[in-house]
């Protein structure tokens, strides 16, 4: 038996909006678009993406699971994630060497610092 990771489903009170958010934030690629749904990956035939669908209400609680990226310069990407609309968010992570951000729809996610040789 065999699995492979296809995407990460995020509900969204606008998935068109936040998709578009992650669209841009990520530089990845549209693979499917409609009001209800929106699918982004890395590129057209890669995995795994991430699929915006369509969900009432607004998130109340911390995430549960989040992404976590490592890019390979923590303060700009911080700094860029910010002027595109992220916000610090604190969920009790104390003093860390990732930081903690939100989407617009206050979906939580981590930027790494530099990996640990």
């Amino acid at each position: 038996m065999s699995l492979e990771w296809e995407q990460v489903i995020v509900d969204a009170a606008d998935p068109v909006g936040l998709g578009q958010w992650w669209l841009e934030a990520l530089g990845w690629v549209v693979v499917d678009s409609d009001t209800d749904v929106f699918e982004i990956r890395p590129e057209p035939d890669r995995l795994p993406g991430l699929l915006f669908v369509r969900s009432e209400g607004r998130k109340t609680v911390k995430n549960r699971l989040h992404l976590d990226f490592r890019p390979d310069d923590q303060d700009a990407e911080v700094d860029r994630l910010l002027a595109h609309g992220a916000r610090r968010v604190d969920v009790g992570q104390g003093e860390q060497s990732w930081v903690v951000l939100a989407d617009p729809e206050d979906n939580e996610f981590c930027i790494l610092g530099r990996r640990r040789t």
